[in-house]
């Protein structure tokens, strides 16, 4: 084992304490939680990173992506022309200046969005989210319920999975409903996965393997965390032991609802990226000129030793914890946007990997407010609690998307 391997050993127990110490809480934390944790983490990585047919499914997961970007983009030549990746009717002066988001990565979330709620109809996911969500209760012991939401999100999003357990979110204890919170914002959703996927295939190798199992890492990480940072307290809420609800009448629905979901998910990423982008920028003309630096680079700094301790070189600490830095305080989609477009510079590759696994969460102050609002109109009766683990999910989601990093750092050589 190298030493960077050893690095990276060494920064998942202190990911632990950190979130340990950001919860204030000194009593209650199982060790069967830190072993069960530690363990599933170091398991999942281990088996899909190194066991060859699991890797070599990497590959197909691959291609299967390239497939729907290019129906995609069929698609969208369709409708919107050389905007959308047909022929230029002109010659491109700047390689790349012909690429607009909108119009030619974005439209791929209206394709998978309709095909997820396909598999959803056809009992395909639920019948994989059920499996996870019996591992994840020998493992840690929680209810039916929160199980069921941890799963789900690691294909659906951070306000998809609560809706799956609507009717028990006012029975989950405080500690489950904070493991639901988190859970939400420390992985991403099918669509996304498939977008960032997309985006940075040409500088992380099996960019959609690697995507998926930093997602399904990131379910016992965020249980994890959550845990170290609320214990539980009180006996396990009961309740969603049965099959996940239908929500379709029939495949046409589950096409048709699935392509609305998909474009209201599409138009709610534009907009956020617009916003946030454009607040980042004009807080930033604010603080530069005061005090030389900017809120990405003040946010870098402080994920500087998170960075460390995922097994990164120190010498290319600055870079990934710049990358940490906006997705916190912009989002992930930029970060990665980023990532693809310098092609990984001043990165090895190995820290490119350990950088798209820390990198895939919904860890953003955008998100946060996206996932209380959406949770909040579901319990009503749980506004405040819900309100107030809000800011404290963002920290324990971001130290899990973290732990998944370090946990591929141990097992990824130089």
């Amino acid at each position: 084992m190298s030493w960077l391997q050893l690095q990276a050993a060494l920064g998942l127990p202190l990911l632990c304490l950190l979130a340990w110490a950001c919860g204030g809480c000194r009593r209650g934390v199982r060790p069967r939680v830190v072993a069960a944790g530690l363990l599933s983490q170091l398991a999942i990585a281990g088996a899909l990173l190194h066991i060859p047919p699991l890797r070599a499914g990497f590959a197909a997961l691959g291609d299967a992506v390239d497939a729907l970007a290019r129906a995609t983009r069929a698609g969208t030549t369709l409708v919107f022309g050389y905007l959308g990746g047909g022929p230029l009717p002109f010659a491109e002066v700047a390689p790349g200046g012909s690429f607009i988001l909108f119009f030619q990565a974005l439209p791929l979330v209206l394709l998978v969005g309709a095909l997820s709620a396909v598999l959803y109809h056809w009992r395909i996911l639920p019948l994989v989210v059920d499996v996870l969500a019996g591992g994840l209760k020998r493992l840690f012991g929680l209810s039916g319920a929160c199980n069921l939401s941890v799963a789900a999100n690691v294909f659906v999003g951070m306000v998809e999975a609560p809706l799956l357990i609507r009717p028990w979110l006012a029975t989950l204890t405080r500690a489950e409903l904070f493991v639901s919170m988190v859970a939400g914002l420390a992985t991403i959703s099918g669509n996304m996965l498939v977008v960032y996927a997309t985006m940075i295939a040409p500088v992380v190798p099996d960019a959609a393997g690697q995507l998926l199992t930093a997602s399904l890492i990131a379910a016992p990480a965020s249980i994890l965390a959550a845990l170290l940072m609320l214990p539980e307290s009180e006996p396990a809420a009961v309740g969603a032991e049965g099959p996940m609800p239908r929500l379709y009448d029939s495949t046409m629905d589950a096409l048709v609802r699935g392509t609305a979901d998909g474009l209201t998910l599409l138009l709610g990423i534009m907009a956020s990226l617009i916003v946030f982008v454009a607040l980042v920028a004009l807080l930033n003309m604010v603080l530069e000129p005061l005090t030389g630096v900017t809120l990405q680079r003040l946010a870098g700094l402080a994920f500087w030793p998170l960075a460390w301790a995922m097994g990164i070189p120190a010498a290319e600490c600055a870079t990934v914890a710049g990358s940490l830095g906006i997705k916190v305080v912009v989002n992930e989609f930029v970060s990665y946007l980023q990532l693809a477009a310098s092609g990984g510079a001043g990165l090895a590759e190995r820290s490119r990997v350990i950088l798209t696994y820390a990198l895939c969460g919904f860890t953003n102050f955008a998100s946060v407010g996206i996932m209380v609002t959406g949770m909040a109109a579901l319990c009503p009766e749980r506004r405040g609690e819900i309100a107030a683990l809000g800011l404290k999910s963002l920290v324990a989601a971001s130290i899990a998307c973290c732990m998944a990093g370090a946990t591929v750092g141990v097992l990824t050589a130089p």
